[in-house]
């Protein structure tokens, strides 16, 4: 089965989409359960508190 350029795009921008939104539940869990979040940042682990 061959996937052309416009498929390949086409599911691309879904995997995005869909990263967006698991990225904005996880920030709202993070504030429900008051817990940090840890990210890299510069080349080191940093914990911040959502806001």
């Amino acid at each position: 089965m061959k996937i052309t350029v416009e498929k390949q795009m086409e599911l691309k921008d879904k995997i995005l989409v869909g990263l967006e939104k698991v990225y904005e539940k996880l920030i709202e869990f993070k504030k429900q359960k008051n817990s940090e979040l840890v990210i890299m940042k510069d080349n080191e682990i940093v914990r911040i508190k959502p806001e």
